[in-house]
């Protein structure tokens, strides 16, 4: 398990979606963000958890 962190920019290019998508996200608890104040933070495995649970999805 890695404790890798990831930035907004990051999570945004390996979702492929707009960092204001990924700050909803956040908001929305469908990603925790573990950053401190407005700094967005995001652990690598859970992101990566969450773009398999979304490619099954389709």
């Amino acid at each position: 398990m890695s404790d890798k962190l990831l930035d907004l920019d990051e999570v945004s290019k390996i979702l492929g979606k707009p960092e204001a998508t990924i700050k909803r996200y956040a908001r929305e608890n469908l990603l925790t963000n573990v950053g401190e104040d407005d700094e967005f933070k995001f652990k690598e495995d859970e992101v990566n958890r969450y773009l398999e649970f979304a490619k099954r999805l389709g």
